[in-house]
């Protein structure tokens, strides 16, 4: 992979997040300082960066990819109202692989979970809108 100061930049952002990150995000953290970015680079940097397995790509229905640096396995939480994604950390979630193997013999290698819903705030603000 040939370095690249922009694409470096790019994946610090992601990393020193606390959000999932859309593309939008990145680009608007660092287009003050970095005039020369293009939102069309930050695409393709944060595309090449989850292909090469620097970083996660979240597929959000109805809304924009967003993108996380957390590498270990963990799941996430996608609110379907106002399109925000959490990390969700349950063990028993992992025992599923192991009785998909036991069951069929296929071995699972990576999985990509991610439950939809209302957040927290989306639940209240709808038992409050009724």
């Amino acid at each position: 992979m040939r370095y690249s100061k922009q694409r470096e930049l790019i994946l610090k952002t992601v990393l020193q997040s606390h959000v999932h990150p859309t593309a939008d995000y990145v680009y608007n953290c660092l287009k003050t300082d970095y005039i020369e970015l293009s939102l069309g680079t930050v695409y393709r940097n944060l595309n090449f960066l989850a292909e090469h397995n620097m970083l996660k790509k979240i597929c959000v229905p109805n809304g924009s990819d967003r993108f996380d640096g957390t590498l270990t396995e963990h799941y996430h939480l996608i609110c379907t109202k106002c399109g925000c994604v959490s990390d969700i950390d349950l063990p028993e979630i992992s025992l599923i692989k192991d009785k998909i193997s036991l069951k069929t013999g296929f071995t699972v290698t990576n999985t990509n979970f991610a439950f939809e819903g209302l957040c927290k705030a989306c639940s209240e603000k709808n038992m409050n809108d009724d």
